[in-house]
C-alpha cells in the first residue's frame, strides 16, 4: 500500500511537469508571434505552477501570519528545491536562485520567464546581479532570495550573505523576513525535504513521497523597513535574529 502511494504522488508530480512543459510550449509560441505577458501575468502563471506542484507532494502548508500586499524583498531560510513551489504557491513572486536552477527541466525555464534571477558563485557578475535586483524591486516585482547561499538540513540558520540586501536599501523596498520548517503531523521534525550535503534531487524526492505527510510552515514575520535602518549588516543580522527566532519555536 504504501508503495503504491509513492507510485501516485511520483505519477501526479509527471503530470504537474507535463502540465509546465505545456505552459513552456504555450510561452514558446506567444514570444515567436511578439505577444510577450507582463511581469505581473508571467509571476501569476508560475504561481499556478507552483501550486501545482506543491499539492501533487504529500505537503500540507500552514502560513502563520500576514503576508504583504505590497512589493518586497522576500527572505527565507533554505532547506529544499521544495521552498521555492511552496514559498512560490503563496504569493506572485520572482526569485534569486543558484545558476544550476536555471538548468532544471520545466521549472528552471518556467523560473526564468517569471523573471527569477540566476546567480553563479565566484563569476564576478554581483554587480550585474545587483543592478537587476534593484531595478526588479524598483519596478514593483516582488522577489525572494535565500541569503544563506545553501541550504541546511533545517533544524538551524547558516549565517546570511549581507551584501544581497543591499538592493532593497537602494530600491527602498522593505525586506520580509519569511521562516519555513518542515514537521511530521505529530510535530516532530524531520530531514526528508532536506536537500544538503550529499543528497541527491532524486533522493529527496524519494524521500518526501514515502512520507504520509509533511507540514510545511511558513511563518510571516513583521517587515523590516530599509529607509530607517538603510545598514545592510544590521538588517541581516535582524532578519536571520527573526527567522531563527521562529524556527525555534516551529
Amino acid at each position: 500500500m504504501r508503495r503504491l502511494r509513492r507510485y501516485a504522488r511520483v505519477a501526479r508530480v509527471l503530470g504537474v511537469v507535463s502540465l509546465g512543459l505545456g505552459m513552456a510550449g504555450m510561452f514558446g509560441l506567444l514570444e515567436r508571434l511578439g505577444l510577450n505577458s507582463t511581469m505581473d501575468r508571467r509571476q501569476r502563471w508560475s504561481q499556478f505552477f507552483m501550486t501545482r506542484l506543491s499539492n501533487a507532494l504529500p505537503f500540507r502548508v500552514t502560513v502563520h501570519g500576514e503576508l504583504p500586499q505590497t512589493p518586497m524583498l522576500w527572505v527565507s531560510n533554505h532547506v529544499s528545491w521544495t521552498d521555492i513551489p511552496l514559498l512560490g504557491m503563496v504569493a506572485p513572486m520572482s526569485f534569486l536562485s543558484k545558476a544550476e536552477v536555471r538548468t532544471w527541466p520545466v521549472a528552471g525555464w518556467l523560473a526564468a520567464k517569471a523573471g527569477s534571477l540566476f546567480i553563479r558563485r565566484g563569476s564576478g557578475d554581483s554587480q550585474l546581479i545587483r543592478k537587476q535586483m534593484t531595478r526588479h524591486l524598483e519596478q514593483a516585482h516582488p522577489l525572494l532570495m535565500f541569503p544563506e547561499g545553501t541550504t541546511t538540513d533545517g533544524s538551524h540558520v547558516l549565517g546570511f550573505h549581507a551584501a544581497l540586501l543591499q538592493p532593497a536599501i537602494e530600491a527602498g523596498a522593505p525586506i520580509q523576513p519569511l521562516a519555513l520548517c518542515y514537521r511530521l503531523p505529530d510535530g516532530r521534525f524531520t530531514r526528508a525535504p532536506a536537500y544538503d550535503g550529499d543528497v541527491s534531487l532524486l533522493d529527496c524526492l524519494k524521500a518526501i513521497v514515502a512520507e504520509r505527510e509533511i507540514v510545511a510552515r511558513i511563518h510571516v514575520a513583521p517587515a523590516l523597513s530599509t529607509t530607517e535602518q538603510p545598514d545592510r549588516k544590521q538588517l541581516s543580522q535582524r532578519a536571520r535574529d527573526t527567522i531563527v527566532e521562529r524556527i525555534a519555536n516551529c
